[in-house]
Parts: structure tokens; C-alpha cells; sequence
């Protein structure tokens, strides 16, 4: 399971068969995919198309996880609307549509799916949005554990939860063993959490998935490595120093324009920063 992966969201020009491809030939591990109205709509993909999936990565050496951050899957206005803190039908949708996620990892072999708290609707009291995301997490772990798949909840900038430090708050509401940690280290400079290689090592114990990307001091932006300020050999010798073993995901959803050579330099770089470590 462990490795380099590549987000799918990073692809959106191309096709799903193709991306599998390219990234087995570049080397890559595994590959994190994004259900989304291009690649395996998960309101329309069938039992067939998954098999096929599964098949051809499995021909490519690729492992699978399941990312659920496709920004209009559920809404064409509204980017990642509705979220689990909506009223009760916004959160229904949202929450089917993780359920279906979940499907597709168990159809797919594919053993953590992540999700993100969302943004809070307008006039909602943080208490009260809290509570619609314990009930709704825990609901999606119940149904995830019927089918051998854990949940990775990633802090996401903007949204209810958007720091590492306030995961520990979730995980013990929830309280439900599915649930994991998923970390993004760029993440840990747009809020300026802190060092991400320190955070990697707080959390180690929780950590599920690995999400690499570099960024810049208080900006959420996605940025190619080496264009932002993030240390990857102090990042690499925390995931050493952690004994940490699950996927090293690129997530570079804003270079789709440029996919199989940001995907090719990605994994040079990284493969030299750990190299190192």
C-alpha cells in the first residue's frame, strides 16, 4: 500500500485508462483516484467499469486509494456543495455520495478512502456544525467498516476543520476505530500550523494517508515541488523517523495542463528527497 501515488485530480484532461498508463510507466506505486464526472462518475460507473479498473491497475503495479474532493460532482454551481454540515438533505447527498465511494474502494480493493469536514453554511453555529459532523462521520466509519475501509478525514484550509491540531477533536467524538488521519504537509504552511515534518511526527499514529505537495507561508496553493518553501528532505526523514509506510500521495489538482511531465518530475524529486533521508 505504501509508495508514491498520484491524484487523478491532477489528470483531468485525460483519459482514466490513459492516466493509468502514464503513471506505470513512470514508476509510480499507486494511484489515488478522484471519482468525478470524468473519471468513474460514481453515479454512473458500473460494476464493469470498476472490474476494469481494478484489472488495468493492477497490470500496472499500481495500488489504490480513493480521494472524494471532486469539486462538482454533486452540484454544477456550487463548488464542493453540499458538505455533511448542510441541513438535512444537503448532508443526505453529500453523504450517499461518500457511501458510493466507499463502494467503489471495496469493489476496487482499495483500502482507505479520504474525506474532508466542508465548509460551514452561513449563519451555522460552530457547535452545531460539529455535531452534524461527528453524527455524519460516524454513520460513513459504521458503513465503511461493513466493507473493510477506513476513512482517512483530512484538515482542509477554509473549511470547519482546518488544522491538524483539531483532528484529535474529531477522531475522539467519533470514536470509531475506521477512522484515520489523512495529512497534508502543504497544508501545514497555508495555516500556518508549522513545520510540516513536526506535524508529521505528532500525528504519526493516525496517519493513514500522506498528501505532498509544496506551498508557500499562509496561501492555500497547490504548487509543484521546488516552487514552494517546504523542506521534503526534513519531511522524508520524518516519514523515516515515523516508520510511516502508507501512500506518499502528489496532489497537484491545478496542473492538469502539464500532467505527464509534472507527474514525471514530481516523482524525481521526491524519490531524491527521500532518497536522501
Amino acid at each position: 500500500m505504501g509508495g508514491f501515488y498520484y491524484n487523478t485530480n491532477g489528470f483531468a484532461f485525460h483519459r482514466l485508462e490513459d492516466v493509468v498508463r502514464i503513471l506505470g510507466e513512470l514508476g509510480y506505486d499507486g494511484i489515488a483516484l478522484t471519482p468525478d464526472v470524468h473519471h468513474l462518475d460514481p453515479f454512473h460507473s458500473t460494476a464493469a467499469d470498476l472490474s476494469a479498473f481494478r484489472s488495468a491497475c493492477e497490470a500496472a503495479g499500481l495500488g489504490i486509494v480513493l480521494e472524494t474532493g471532486a469539486r462538482f460532482v454533486l452540484d454544477a454551481d456550487r463548488k464542493h456543495r453540499p458538505t455533511l454540515l448542510d441541513d438535512e438533505a444537503g448532508a443526505a447527498r453529500r453523504l450517499d455520495f461518500l457511501q458510493r465511494c466507499v463502494d467503489m474502494a471495496a469493489a476496487l480493493g482499495a483500502p482507505v478512502v479520504t474525506i474532508w469536514s466542508g465548509a460551514s453554511p452561513d449563519g451555522l453555529e460552530p457547535e452545531r456544525a460539529r455535531e452534524r459532523l461527528v453524527r455524519c462521520v460516524r454513520a460513513l466509519c459504521v458503513y465503511a467498516a461493513e466493507r473493510s475501509v477506513r476513512i482517512g478525514f483530512e484538515p482542509e484550509p477554509g473549511m470547519l476543520i482546518e488544522e491538524a491540531r483539531h483532528w484529535r477533536e474529531v477522531r475522539d467524538a467519533v470514536a470509531h476505530e475506521s477512522l484515520g488521519l489523512t495529512l497534508d504537509v502543504g497544508h501545514c504552511l497555508a495555516t500556518n500550523e508549522g513545520a510540516p515534518a513536526a506535524v508529521i511526527e505528532e500525528y504519526a499514529a493516525d496517519l493513514l494517508v500522506l498528501q505532498l505537495d509544496d506551498h508557500r507561508p499562509g496561501v492555500h496553493d497547490h504548487l509543484a515541488f521546488g516552487e514552494g518553501e517546504i523542506d521534503f528532505t526534513a519531511v522524508a526523514a520524518a516519514v523515516s523517523r515515523c516508520g510511516f509506510d502508507g501512500p506518499l500521495e502528489v496532489e497537484l489538482s491545478r496542473h492538469s495542463a502539464t500532467a505527464p511531465t509534472t507527474a514525471r518530475t514530481s516523482l524525481e524529486f521526491l524519490r531524491a528527497a527521500f532518497a536522501s533521508a
